[in-house]
C-alpha cells in the first residue's frame, strides 16, 4: 500500500509528549513533539530535491527535529550536514534523532537564529560560503496573516515576523559556496518574495509546483537556484502527489518510501 502518512507510536519515556515517526518506508525514525512542530512530507520532498553528492557539505536551515538532514544524509552516504535551529528543545530532539539514525558522525546541530547578524552566526561556527547546498523550509506564514497555533513551539516554527523571508534568503546566500545551490519549499504565494530574495544572488532558478492531484492548483512549490549563475529561470512540470483514488502516485511514493531523488537541475 502507498505510504499515506508517517507511522507513529507514542514514546513511553516521555509520557506521550513526543512520538516516534517512521519515514522513507521505515528506513529512518524521528522523535518529535506530539503537539508541537512536526516534520512531514514537505521535509521529505525538500530533502529529495537537494542535488547533493558524497563528500560535499549541506546546511539545513530551520532544521526542527532534523528530518530534512536525516533523509538527505540517508540518501547521500558521505555527505556532511549541519543543522541550524533556534528552539533549544528541537535541537535536543534533533541531536537524539541523528544518533538514532546513525548520523551523529556526519551531522551536527547549531542552536542559532538564521536572522541573527552574520558575525553572531560565524561565532557559532557558521562561516560564510562553506556549504555546497543549503536547504530551507521557512515558516509559511507571517504574523497576523493566519491563525497562530496555540502551541508556542509550533507558533514559532510556523509564523514569522514580516520581512523574515528576506532574512532567510540573505543568510542562505551568505552560507552557500560559489555555484552552491539553495533549495526551498514554500507555499505558492511566497514565490514573488523568494524570487526577489534570489535576485542578484542565485540564478539558474528552477520552480517545481507540487500538485495535490491532477488538475488541482499547487499546494507547495520547490524552488532551487545556483549561487552566481546567470542562467534563466525554468518553470518545471508539476509533480502530482495523489492518484484519483487518494493514494500517492508512483513518482511521489518513490520519494516518500524509497528516498528517491527529485531532479530539478537542467
Amino acid at each position: 500500500m502507498p505510504l499515506s502518512h508517517p507511522s507513529a507510536a507514542a514514546d513511553p519515556g516521555t509520557a506521550g509528549e513526543t512520538t516516534r515517526d517512521r519515514f522513507l518506508g521505515g528506513k529512518i525514525t524521528i522523535t518529535q513533539p506530539k503537539n508541537g512542530p512536526r516534520g512531514a512530507i514537505d521535509a521529505v520532498f525538500l530533502a529529495a530535491a537537494v542535488p547533493a553528492r558524497s563528500g560535499e557539505r549541506a546546511l539545513d536551515m530551520g532544521a526542527g527535529t532534523g528530518l530534512v538532514a536525516i533523509a538527505l544524509g540517508w540518501r547521500v552516504p558521505g555527505l556532511q550536514v549541519t543543522c541550524i535551529e533556534r528552539q533549544a528543545d528541537l535541537c535536543r530532539l534533533a541531536q537524539e534523532n541523528l544518533a538514532i539514525n546513525g548520523l551523529e558522525n556526519r551531522a551536527s546541530i547549531v542552536e542559532a537564529d538564521v536572522t541573527a547578524p552574520l558575525r553572531t552566526l560565524e561565532a557559532a561556527g557558521l562561516a560564510p560560503e562553506q556549504f555546497h547546498h543549503v536547504a530551507a523550509n521557512p515558516p509559511f506564514f507571517e504574523q497576523g496573516s493566519a491563525r497562530t497555533p496555540s502551541d508556542p513551539g509550533k507558533a514559532e516554527s510556523h509564523m514569522a515576523e514580516p520581512g523574515a523571508l528576506g532574512e532567510w534568503m540573505r543568510f542562505a546566500a551568505a552560507m552557500a559556496a560559489p555555484r552552491g545551490t539553495l533549495t526551498m519549499i514554500h507555499r505558492p504565494e511566497a514565490l514573488t518574495g523568494i524570487l526577489s530574495g534570489m535576485e542578484g544572488r542565485f540564478g539558474g532558478i528552477s520552480v517545481m509546483p507540487l500538485l495535490p492531484a491532477s488538475g488541482r492548483a499547487a499546494s507547495r512549490i520547490i524552488v532551487q537556484g545556483i549561487k552566481g549563475s546567470r542562467a534563466p529561470l525554468r518553470l518545471l512540470d508539476g509533480l502530482v502527489l495523489h492518484e484519483p483514488g487518494g493514494g500517492y502516485t508512483r513518482q511521489a511514493d518513490a520519494m516518500l518510501r524509497d528516498g528517491q531523488a527529485l531532479e530539478l537541475s537542467a
